[in-house]
């Protein structure tokens, strides 16, 4: 590629929006012209993020898609849920590719996404165009898009964890518990009591015990994964520190199916799927291991005593789950190799 694709973030002064701002710094292939934020209007970006002291040089704009969509070749829309679906349109989509890490393109029924989000969506007729870009299942689906959905966290890693089982319909689907634990930055930038220092230290709670909203998600993709309507119980935590998602799946076997089966299951789908790991018997996912990669280790074990399937996943909440996995999908949607820009090693400690 000689051109380099022209990229804008909107949102760029939240977590998502840095990170995403921070692959892009040192993508080969990418050129960042606007980055837009509504809280720090005007500003220099480093003056926001000192840790891009020297490195972006480049001030806050207005998000008006309209006329920055004519001058880049693709829009990461990094905003709450609501408002990406009231921005979004036929003219932007004709003159830029969009990749948006909200909620609003990825449930695929209006009706769905307006009961669990409690809002209204403002582009329905988008909903049929939009691709989910989870990358290790649908790459040639993305390849051809020009708006693209890109999963949520606790979304990307429950799904991945789980989906070989029931694509080769080896479990229950009724029996499936995803106990699923999230670092205080899944929660956002903006000012909020419960994520306080004082509120999160020392402590470990779940939340939106049945009423989270990436249930319906998990839920679409699992359901179109086995071709029968998945109802399943997903119950997060937030626990005290600043990166991280690990989930723990559980599942019945349909039969006393081997440990041999379930693992080839998993080879058969992710064998040559790069930012898949599929660890070895006895090593269990943590989330130390994946922290600043696009990477998700994934764990297998099955217990013979209960006949049960317990499966373990860990990504970075803000690079596979978010921002990684947004450039994952720009790779992929511009003919290049979906590894660009994210072959960076985990960073440890």
């Amino acid at each position: 590629m000689t051109n380099k694709i022209k990229a804008a973030i909107i949102g760029s002064s939240g977590y998502a929006g840095e990170e995403l701002t921070r692959i892009l710094a040192n993508h080969s292939f990418v050129e960042i012209k606007y980055l837009t934020s509504k809280s720090y209007l005007g500003q220099n970006y480093s003056d926001i993020y000192q840790n891009f002291n020297k490195i972006i040089n480049i001030k806050c704009e207005e998000d008006n898609l309209d006329r920055i969509s004519k001058e880049v070749d693709v829009i990461f829309l990094a905003l709450p849920h609501g408002i990406a679906s009231s921005k979004v349109n036929y003219d932007v989509l004709k003159n830029s590719k969009v990749i948006d890490l909200g909620a609003d393109f990825r449930i695929r029924d209006a009706n769905v996404y307006e009961y669990w989000y409690k809002t209204k969506h403002n582009a329905k007729s988008l909903l049929n165009e939009a691709v989910y870009g989870l990358c290790e299942i649908y790459y040639g689906d993305i390849k051809n898009a020009r708006l693209v959905a890109n999963p949520g966290c606790y979304t990307t890693c429950s799904i991945l964890s789980l989906f070989p089982l029931l694509k080769e319909n080896l479990i229950k689907e009724e029996s499936i518990v995803i106990d699923a634990k999230s670092g205080v930055t899944g929660a956002g930038r903006s000012v909020n009591l419960n994520v306080h220092y004082c509120e999160t230290n020392e402590n470990i709670k779940a939340y939106k015990i049945a009423s989270h909203r990436h249930t319906p998600e998990i839920e679409q993709e699992l359901s179109l994964a086995s071709n029968k309507n998945i109802a399943l119980q997903f119950t997060p935590h937030l626990v005290p520190m600043n990166r991280g998602i690990l989930v723990t799946c559980y599942a019945k076997l349909k039969e006393n199916i081997s440990t041999e089966t379930i693992k080839d299951a998993y080879l058969k789908y992710y064998k040559d799927k790069y930012f898949i790991r599929l660890l070895k018997d006895n090593l269990y996912p943590e989330t130390k291991w994946v922290k600043g990669s696009n990477f998700i280790d994934i764990g297998i074990f099955k217990d013979e005593r209960t006949n049960n399937v317990i499966v373990s996943g860990a990504i970075d909440n803000l690079v596979k789950g978010a921002a990684g996995q947004a450039v994952q999908n720009m790779n992929i949607m511009f003919g290049l190799d979906e590894k660009t820009g994210l072959q960076n090693a985990p960073f440890f400690p």
